[in-house]
């Protein structure tokens, strides 16, 4: 623990201009085309208008075999978004547009507080009946983040006091007592919504409820086991077969590894964290670091991904990485990135914010298109002609690329990667009374209260493709305060500047600590040489032996067939080949491109069939330009093949 055993304070959204480089492209795009496109696909699947809906045989709700229960988390992320672009960026048109949802949603409130238009109006008769699987305290903290967010944004509390009264609801439910349901959700995630809306109410039961909810989790009797037995089904019968699956086979202070389905999982960790944060409960704290080392040094895709299985959409066992069957859905690597910034704030370190920049730019820029308007659900670290596992298809053999999609039957992950990025600025910088801590690097402007006065921070820089960062300080007065600036674990060495002099800076957990009185104007320069990397995995990780990544600073690289052409598999990278990093003005906007020299290893002829000894083959051996392109912006030119790890020679 730090600051005298309490957390670190977190700056919101508003406090950072993000207006340049590129992140504050990405944020422009979602503000202009990803949550308007997100709205589109809500109002054309209904779920903006199911608080109006009446059920029946035509309702939109019931999809063929598939009937939506929990639409709610959509919508509310959705909102979350808008909360978090309005804060930064006033939109009239859009605020108007969001309290139009806001009103339905007020209006299909019962009287008692419950809150969800699939149980109000399809089937009342079920609500709370299978907390294991229904996703009911899910929804609610979707809209808990949602509600608090549009405050936030707007300062309007109409979302704000619908939620406090539905968290008052599940309050008397659900608890210890003796007439309370001693239960919690199979899909973590209410945690961290009744945080958030504690931190927005200053109403301690809502605190309190999400400790409840953390600490009941996989008590004995199993709880999931009670009310399965309640409702008439067996419970040795649950359809995924073990309670790992929603993190609920034993009570988390028990547990050492990061199991079961990744969203679920790094939802619950990180809820965890807050927890702690907000309790001092170093128990909680204990087991989230455990957990965390486990999961980034066994279970962690180069990319910021988590999952590899598609069977529970999350983990298996250490070192399993495999790279063309990679779930590793987009939700998975957002939640990856709260777990990071409330873990940081509890126990600072670089270890947490190095993960968080890597999810940023590689595991959750890769789930949206470059014109921010189609997704990916799982992210996949080598692709070849396949059909896509998330389509419904009749022909299983049909050759098809994986491409990024207008929209899902489960869209968890679209809105959930808007509201990410819409509250950028929060994950730049944390503080505690004397100390500001820059995680980011981007041009932008930050300000920051501490008690000693009020601090802007101007960043001009064109990081990540560039690791060259200049800061000016601007102080009304002379203010003294630590500055620690983050040095990423990229980077092998660096160099620091105060007013143009050069400083030895006091490194502390990955961090670089400039202690003084600061005078309006004064400067920094930080310089971070990025040279490119060829980065190997641990040995245990089968699927990639032989073969290495490219990095340069914190951006995974990739290559595509539209620049390499197929059969990429084909292609080797000698070890002594020079490899360059630099930016291509003519891919997208001006992005970061490694280029150098490789082999490509075939048979000059095939004599037919699908196997020859090799002693009557002759290979050519044909040297090749090649070109690499950072991963997030993969799949965005004409289909074709892809991947991450290259054979080496």
């Amino acid at each position: 623990m730090v600051n005298n055993g309490l957390p670190l304070s977190s700056i919101r959204s508003n406090q950072v201009k993000i207006d340049g480089g590129y992140w504050g492209e990405r944020q422009a795009t979602v503000r202009t085309s990803t949550i308007p496109a997100i709205h589109h696909q809500l109002e054309i699947t209904h779920r903006t208008d199911a608080w109006h809906l009446h059920g029946g045989e035509n309702d939109p709700r019931f999809d063929g075999h598939i009937v939506h229960k929990f639409w709610d988390s959509d919508l509310a992320k959705w909102i979350e978004a808008v909360g978090y672009s309005l804060d930064s960026y006033p939109d009239p048109d859009l605020e108007q547009l969001a309290d139009k949802v806001i009103q339905a949603i007020k209006e299909g409130q019962l009287e008692d507080g419950y809150l969800n238009s699939f149980f109000t109006v399809i089937e009342p008769q079920n609500k709370w009946r299978n907390l294991r699987d229904w996703h009911e305290l899910y929804d609610a903290g979707h809209l808990m983040e949602g509600a608090a967010a549009y405050y936030q944004g707007t300062g309007k509390r109409v979302l704000l006091d619908t939620l406090a009264r539905y968290a008052d609801h599940i309050d008397a439910r659900f608890g210890p007592g003796e007439q309370q349901v001693h239960g919690y959700c199979g899909h973590p995630e209410v945690e961290l919504g009744l945080v958030k809306l504690y931190r927005a109410t200053g109403e301690k039961r809502y605190l309190n409820l999400a400790k409840y909810f953390v600490d009941e989790r996989g008590q004995e009797p199993n709880f999931f086991d009670i009310e399965a037995a309640a409702r008439g089904d067996d419970p040795t019968k649950f359809w995924a077969k073990t309670y790992h699956y929603c993190q609920a086979h034993k009570p988390l202070r028990e547990q050492n590894v990061a199991t079961g389905h990744s969203v679920r999982a790094a939802y619950l960790y990180a809820g965890a964290a807050d927890i702690s944060a907000e309790t001092g409960d170093s128990t909680l704290l204990d087991a989230c670091r455990v957990i965390w080392e486990d999961l980034t040094s066994k279970q962690m895709y180069i990319t910021g991904g988590l999952g590899p299985a598609h069977a529970n959409e999350g983990f298996t066992f250490g070192y399993d990485l495999p790279n063309e069957s990679a779930y590793a859905e987009t939700c998975a690597s957002i939640a990856l990135v709260f777990w990071a910034k409330s873990m940081f704030d509890i126990d600072p370190d670089s270890r947490y914010t190095d993960v968080m920049e890597r999810a940023l730019y590689n595991g959750i820029m890769s789930g949206v298109s470059w014109e921010g308007n189609q997704f990916f659900y799982a992210n996949p670290l080598a692709s070849y002609p396949y059909v896509n596992p998330h389509e419904h298809f009749s022909g299983i053999n049909t050759p098809k690329h994986y491409r990024r999609q207008d929209w899902f039957v489960c869209p968890c992950c679209p809105p959930n990667l808007a509201r990410v990025v819409a509250n950028l600025g929060h994950y730049f910088s944390s503080h505690s009374a004397d100390t500001i801590y820059l995680h980011l690097y981007n041009h932008s402007h930050m300000r920051v209260s501490l008690p000693a006065g009020s601090v802007q921070i101007d960043q001009e820089t064109n990081y990540p493709w560039n690791g060259d960062v200049s800061l000016t300080i601007g102080v009304a007065q002379a203010t003294p305060f630590k500055l620690a600036l983050r040095i990423p674990n990229w980077a092998s060495n660096f160099t620091l500047r105060v007013n143009g002099v050069t400083v030895s800076a006091n490194v502390q957990r990955g961090y670089a600590f400039i202690d003084r009185t600061w005078n309006n104007g004064d400067t920094i320069e930080l310089a971070l040489p990025m040279s490119v990397e060829r980065i190997v995995s641990h040995p245990n990780v089968r699927h990639n032996a032989g073969t290495v990544a490219l990095q340069r600073g914190p951006v995974v690289y990739c290559l595509e067939e539209a620049d390499n052409g197929p059969n990429l598999a084909n292609l080797v990278i000698p070890r002594t080949a020079k490899l360059v990093g630099n930016v291509d003005s003519s891919l997208f906007s001006g992005v970061g491109v490694i280029t150098g020299e490789a082999v490509r290893t075939e048979p000059a002829v095939w004599a037919g069939g699908l196997y020859q000894p090799q002693s009557a083959l002759q290979y050519s051996y044909d040297a090749v330009p090649f070109k690499a392109i950072p991963y997030s912006l993969w799949a965005n030119r004409e289909p074709g093949e892809m991947r991450v790890w290259v054979r080496e020679q």
